[in-house]
This record gives structure tokens, C-alpha cells and sequence, in this order.
């Protein structure tokens, strides 16, 4: 029997409840709060008292109120219809909901009950099957959406019966499948899972053997992210985290993206709502959001529902790489999951680690960054979930609690410097701070050779290297002057800024230079390599004004705007009077 219960004590979002009953942790109840009916979840047990923290607002709620407690965790409803749609982190359906705004207690079904998908079986009488075996396939857009034998299944089963292919709905029982005991059981299209427990829907889960082509070279060329592999952005306010996000949900080479705003302000969640519907996805020509999930849930909403959109992406993420297919997870931002986490454990008085953030900050956030990966399914095929979070640390301090613990779950560290924002080279990447320890991976490295070219990741090093000099080379002249340097470090100086214009920077605004296939990349690096090379030693000043006009008709040819047009011209005329002078 379910056990129930009465408030005992409020503070914000926290309510204490005393139980008549077992309960245990996660598990969801409803509190009766003036006939509305208010979702929460068991975040501690101490005897008969249940530490519950609510999802809505708890204004009017009273001690004595009822509560009851309903045997199951929070769960996400799973099957055909979840793209192209908007939910908050609970999963009500944002496009069916009445008014601008969910009223309170007001929850909405997550999928479409009357819309007819056309089915094909897969499976026949007689298989045997287990959890996450394909029973049949529908078309969700132009994806092939899997439907599986459910994931709480355990056991072998046979399928007794399938309906033949058709027109249902998601109620619609479309196979009976028979246990080990002679027992029935009905499957339909959809399916509920828990959503802070992974889905183990596969084989095996080995190391990532390739790289996912985002299209970005600062992150393909120096410090690339592996299909099925984890990484995060931090960086200070303003600095470009959401349009790198969007650039790489627009270009990334996955099947399935799932946005989830954790936090965020009502204005940015605005934007993806209006400008995503209209983004042209380059590898098929369609509207973006037809392969798009969207998990909402901004600033002014409860603390509970921001902590509980990350786990209900990633299980929406996890279903659809049980059907085989490559999931790019990209939540902005993980500082504010980690701020709700704060706010909830300060309320219960827990003992406050680094800033005041739990404890257990570090094992939360790397058992969640766990969940990405590449998996072997259990007919030999693949699928993968590729997650990319941004942090928002406070005044950009990159040493706080939330950067510091994401660095040891996340294998790639792409650090936004407002030194570079502030000089409009974006992305704002700092390619000195930010690494990809996939690179030290030999499947990687024999990947990039094969696929890309033989010797990549020493190309990469070597890359790297220019730039590294460049910057020390920098920080001399600007201490000790131009004339206070030898010649080698003004070289040293201008071919990291040939790399930092030419492979470093890139204009996610225009139609040729916003995306930049590795074919592409392979071409540029090593074009610009080969400059680095040459001697700038000079016979006369007409062959150094050849190879400094060379060198502008270059940038030019790379399509950036800093070299169009009278900037050009003027850039090129100040690089003639200085080489006429002697200079």
C-alpha cells in the first residue's frame, strides 16, 4: 500500500513530512495545498520524517496538509513524438500547456494520445527478446524511432504476438510478449523510466574510438571531442557560451540534439525558442528542430525542477541511443543545477563543502557525466550520447567548485577567456588553457591519422607549440618594447597570430566560414604550417614585401571580415610604407 502523510514543516521549497509509512529516497508524492495538488520528491529520510522538496511554488501551504506518496521515482515518459517538442525539466509538454505560463499543480502529458504513427514490425512470433531488443520501428520525421522492449523488463521473453504494419497510436498494444513463467505482458509504444537511474539498454560500454566533427576548428582541430565522449565550456558572462553551443548544435555530426536550459534567463530561453524553429540544419537541408528536443527551465522557477531538467535530458538522450542513433546533449548551464543543489542542501542544514556547496558536489556531477558515452547495443549495433555543458563561473574564476569538479569527470576543457571576447576573436577559446585528453587515446590518434591525415595529432602539437611561443614571445615585447626583443620573437609573435586568424578564429555568422568540414581543416592547417616553416630571413625588401602581401592575399582568400573590403586595402598599405622605411 502507498503510505501518505502531513506537512510538518516549510522553508521555501523544503517541506518536512511526517509518514505513516515507508518511504524511500526519490521517491514522488503530492501535496494537497488548498485542493491543488503540489509534485515533490523525497530528497531525505531521517524515521518517520520525509525531507521533500517541491516543484512548484509553495505559497498557502499549511501544516497539517496531506501528502501522498506514490511508490515511484520521477519518471520520463519515452516513445515517438518527443521531437520537435519543448518541455520543462518535469516533462509537460510547453506547446499544449494553457496560457504563457503552467499554472500551479497544472501538469501536461508529455506525448500526442491521438496521432497515428505508421508502424513496422521488426521482431515475429517466436523471437526471443530482452529488455531494449527492437520490436518495430516508426517514422518520427525522417529518423527511424525504435520501439523496444521495455527497459524495466528482466529476463528473456517471447514474442507471442506482433500487429502487422499500420496505423496506431501510442496506447495501442502492438506486441504480447510471454516471460520464462508463461505470463503476458502487453507492450505499447511508449514507456516510463526513472530518471536518475541510467538506462542500461546495451552490451557493452567501451572507450570512444572516434571523433565527432562539430565543425568548430578550434575544437576538431586542437582539441577535438569524441563520439559518445564529455566535455565543458566555461567562462565568464558574455563571453559566447550559448552561440558556441548553438553553433555546435547546428553543425555537430549527431542525429538527435537535446537542449537543456538548467537555469537559465528568460531571455536566452526565448531565443532558442524563436530562432531554433528557424535554423536550416546543413547535413539535410530540413528545419533544425525536427531532430530537436528542447528541456526548459529558467531562473525563476523552482530550485527542484532547474535540478531535475539535466536528468530528464539525458534519459530522452539515453532512450535514443538505445535505438542506435549518435545524441549530441548540450545543458546550459551546469553552474545553476549546481547552485539548485547548493540552495536545497543549505536548507537542510547538511554540512557545506567548498563555497557552500554540498559535499558530494565532485560525485554528483561526475556519475552524471558518466551517463555519456558510446555503447554496443545488443544486436551488434552502436549508439552514442556526446554531452557538452558550460559553466558559469562567478567573475570567470576557473579555479571554483563547480569548474573544478566538472574538470575531473569531462575529458575536454574548453576555456572562454574575456581577453579574447573583449578583442572580438571569437570563439573565444583560449587555446594555451584548454585541452582534449582524447588526443592522448590511441584509438583516437589511429582515427585521425586514417580519417584526417597520417600524423595528425603531431601536426596538432606542433600547432599548438606556434601558439604557445607566440603568447610568451608577446608577453616579452610587451614588457621590454619592440626594439628590446631579438627578431625571432617578433617572428614567433606574428606566426601565432597567422594560426590565431586563420584557424583560431571563425565567424559563426557566415555562410561559408560558420562551418568548416575536417577535409577543409586538414587543408588550412597545413597550409599555415608550411608558412611557419619557411625562413623569414629576407634578401632585400621587395622579397619581404612579396611574401607580407602573400601573406594578406591569404587571410584574405580565409574569408574574414577583419581583411575585407577598405580594411584590406588600409592594412595592406601600412604593411608597404613599413617595408619602405626599413622597418
Amino acid at each position: 500500500m502507498k503510505s501518505t502523510g502531513k506537512v510538518t514543516g516549510i522553508v521555501s521549497n523544503l517541506v518536512t513530512v511526517l509518514t505513516d509509512g515507508p518511504v524511500s529516497q526519490n521517491e514522488i508524492c503530492y501535496i494537497n495545498c488548498g485542493g491543488t495538488r503540489l509534485m515533490a520528491e523525497v530528497i531525505k529520510v531521517n524515521g518517520k520524517n520525509a525531507a521533500v522538496q517541491v516543484f512548484e511554488s509553495t505559497r498557502g501551504l499549511k501544516n497539517g496538509d496531506t501528502v501522498e506518496f506514490e511508490d515511484k521515482m520521477l519518471e520520463a515518459t519515452l516513445g515517438p513524438g518527443l521531437l520537435s517538442s519543448s518541455y520543462d525539466g518535469l516533462q509537460n509538454n510547453l506547446t499544449t500547456m494553457t496560457g504563457v505560463f503552467l499554472k500551479r499543480g497544472e501538469y501536461t502529458e508529455a506525448l500526442d494520445h491521438r496521432k497515428l504513427w505508421d508502424f513496422t514490425p521488426i521482431a515475429k512470433p517466436g523471437d526471443k527478446v530482452i529488455a531494449a531488443d527492437w520490436l518495430g520501428e516508426v517514422k518520427e520525421g525522417w529518423l527511424p524511432h525504435k520501439i523496444m522492449v521495455p527497459f524495466a523488463f528482466k529476463g528473456e521473453f517471447t514474442v507471442k504476438s506482433i500487429v502487422p504494419a499500420g496505423q496506431y497510436n501510442i496506447d495501442t498494444v502492438i506486441a504480447v510478449l510471454t516471460d520464462a513463467d508463461g505470463e503476458d505482458a502487453n507492450v505499447t509504444m511508449t514507456q516510463k523510466w526513472p530518471v536518475k537511474i541510467p538506462i542500461k539498454g546495451y552490451r557493452e560500454k567501451p572507450r570512444p574510438s572516434r571523433i565527432m566533427e562539430t565543425g568548430v576548428r578550434v575544437i576538431d582541430t586542437l582539441n577535438p571531442i569524441a563520439e559518445g565522449g564529455t566535455g565543458f565550456i566555461p567562462g565568464p558572462f558574455g563571453c559566447g557560451k550559448t552561440v558556441l553551443q548553438h553553433a555546435i548544435a547546428k553543425q555537430g555530426d549527431a542525429e538527435v540534439i537535446v537542449m537543456a536550459a538548467c537555469g537559465e534567463r528568460a531571455n536566452e530561453v526565448v531565443e532558442i525558442f524563436t530562432e531554433f524553429p528557424e535554423l536550416i540544419d546543413p547535413h539535410t537541408g530540413r528545419h533544425l528542430m525536427e531532430r530537436t528536443t528542447i528541456i526548459c527551465n529558467t531562473s525563476n522557477m523552482p530550485v527542484a525542477a532547474r535540478e531535475a531538467s539535466v536528468y530528464t535530458a539525458m534519459t530522452i538522450c539515453e532512450y535514443y541511443r538505445a535505438m542506435g542513433m549518435k545524441v549530441l546533449l548540450l545543458a546550459d548551464s551546469t553552474s545553476r543545477w549546481a547552485q539548485a543543489l547548493r540552495e536545497m542542501s543549505n536548507r537542510m542544514e547538511e554540512l557545506p563543502g567548498a563555497d557552500a556547496f554540498p559535499v558530494d558536489l565532485s560525485a554528483i556531477i561526475s556519475s552524471f557525466y558518466a551517463r555519456a558515452g558510446m555503447v554496443v547495443l545488443n544486436n551488434g549495433k552502436t549508439g552514442s550520447v556526446t554531452f557538452i555543458g558550460t559553466v558559469s563561473p562567478a567573475g570567470g574564476n576557473l579555479k571554483e567548485p563547480v569548474t573544478e569538479s566538472t574538470k575531473k569527470a569531462a575529458r575536454c576543457f574548453y576555456a572562454l577567456e574575456q581577453n579574447r571576447a573583449d578583442k572580438k576573436r571569437y570563439p573565444a577559446v583560449n587555446p594555451i588553457d584548454s585541452y582534449s585528453k582524447y588526443l592522448e587515446y590511441p584509438e583516437i590518434e589511429e582515427y585521425l591519422s586514417e580519417k584526417v591525415a597520417p600524423g595528425w595529432v603531431q601536426m596538432v602539437e606542433k600547432t599548438k607549440n606556434i601558439i604557445r611561443k607566440g603568447r610568451e614571445a608577446q608577453e616579452q615585447i610587451n614588457i621590454l618594447g619592440d626594439d628590446g626583443v631579438p627578431m625571432t620573437y617578433h617572428e614567433q609573435f606574428w606566426k601565432s597570430e597567422l594560426v590565431d586568424f586563420i584557424i583560431l578564429q571563425q565567424d559563426a555568422f557566415d555562410p561559408v566560414d560558420s562551418v568548416t568540414p575536417m577535409d577543409r581543416q586538414e587543408y588550412m592547417l597545413k597550409l599555415v604550417l608550411d608558412i611557419c616553416d619557411r625562413s623569414f630571413e629576407f634578401e632585400d625588401f621587395e622579397q619581404c614585401r612579396k611574401f607580407f602581401n602573400e601573406m594578406i592575399n591569404l587571410l584574405k582568400q580565409m574569408n574574414y571580415s577583419e581583411f575585407k573590403s577598405e580594411n584590406f586595402n588600409k592594412y595592406q598599405e601600412q604593411l608597404n610604407n613599413l617595408i619602405n622605411n626599413g622597418k
